[in-house]
């Protein structure tokens, strides 16, 4: 009996050893970016359509040479399309002060003036180091559905480094700059 005992104990031992290291955790972060002067407006980004690849817990580190890296140690801190919205939101609101923004899948839930769609075909670093985002977005009425702008996106950065925390800042500097030419397109909504 206790020679069972010590065998079970043993092999408990074992496996506790094997265990692999939690995973680390990321995030993206909004980055400010210039104000633009316009009337008040209540947005709703919605929840951006992801291409099939990114939408995982693991970090697509690398997309080259028809090959996807994931880096299973690292993980999103929420699922990603959720993660743009949320952070895509939060941009905008800053460029737009006084206008009232929120994503799709939020608490928030109010008649929206506009509506922003954002379709991302691609958003990861490519072989040359270089981060890129790519995709479609829209801003329509929320009422009526009339179009106020739809536009491709094509945006790229180099990553300061090839680490997780360097992609992320990256592709959080790239949503920005996303976020820049919607203000700008919310903004002009009246001259069109």
């Amino acid at each position: 009996m206790r020679r069972s005992q010590g065998v079970s104990f043993g092999l408990l031992l074992l496996l506790a050893s094997c265990r692999s290291p939690d995973p680390q955790i990321f995030t993206l972060q909004p980055v400010p970016g210039a104000t633009i002067a316009t009337p008040p407006v209540v947005v709703e980004v919605r929840r951006p359509g992801l291409a099939g690849y990114l939408d995982r817990s693991s970090i697509v580190v690398k997309n080259a040479d028809y090959r996807i890296d994931v880096n299973s140690g690292t993980r999103w801190a929420e699922p990603l399309g959720d993660m743009i919205g949320r952070v895509l939101a939060q941009d905008v609101s800053q460029r737009l002060p006084g206008s009232s923004v929120f994503a799709e899948s939020g608490g928030i839930s109010t008649q929206a003036d506009l509506r922003v769609d954002l379709d991302v075909q691609r958003f990861d670093r490519a072989g040359d180091g270089v981060v890129r985002l790519d995709g479609e977005m829209a801003i329509e009425t929320a009422s009526g559905h009339r179009r106020i702008s739809a536009r491709p996106i094509a945006l790229q950065l180099r990553a300061p480094g090839d680490d997780a925390t360097a992609l992320a800042a990256a592709m959080s500097t790239l949503l920005s700059q996303a976020a820049d030419q919607l203000a700008q397109d919310i903004a002009l909504r009246g001259t069109k």
